[in-house]
């Protein structure tokens, strides 16, 4: 089973605005609480594009499975801030053949982004499309148990 979880904190390191954490079906994406939406944001998107390249996080569409390798569309995960997400929903996740798309209300604090990204993300995982390979094991999130490779 695949668990993302956004939180808003107050011990990065100093200048450090956001951070990923990757583990055995796991990621925690910690960003800093008190910096604006805009900076943390932008930090994201470098965190994340590094993360993809570790070429261990892969997305099945239709019957393609589409990595940071696939030549003509390269997995990437996008955040941006758009002033059309309103702001009671936060943000939402649009899904395409290769690409996620992150789209968040500007005038949220980190710990309101937090908070959104959260539930958007679990209902993202939900559709089935994404999957870990970690120290050998596939892991998705399906309720069948681990596979080895």
């Amino acid at each position: 089973m695949l668990d993302v979880a956004y939180e808003a904190v107050t011990d990065l390191a100093p200048g450090r605005l956001a951070e990923i954490d990757e583990d055995r079906g796991t990621i925690r994406v910690r960003i800093d609480k008190h910096e604006p939406i805009a900076d943390v944001v932008r930090q994201l998107n470098i965190e994340i594009e590094q993360l993809l390249s570790s070429a261990r996080w892969f997305q099945l569409w239709g019957t393609e499975i589409v990595c940071s390798d696939t030549p003509d569309q390269p997995l990437r995960i996008e955040y941006a801030l758009r002033s059309w997400v309103p702001r009671e929903i936060g943000a939402c996740v649009a899904e395409d053949r290769g690409t996620v798309h992150v789209y968040i209300c500007p005038d949220l604090n980190p710990e309101q982004f937090a908070a959104a990204m959260n539930p958007a993300t679990e209902d993202f995982l939900a559709g089935g499309h994404w999957f870990q390979l970690y120290g050998g094991e596939i892991i998705d999130n399906g309720p069948e148990q681990m596979n080895k490779v």
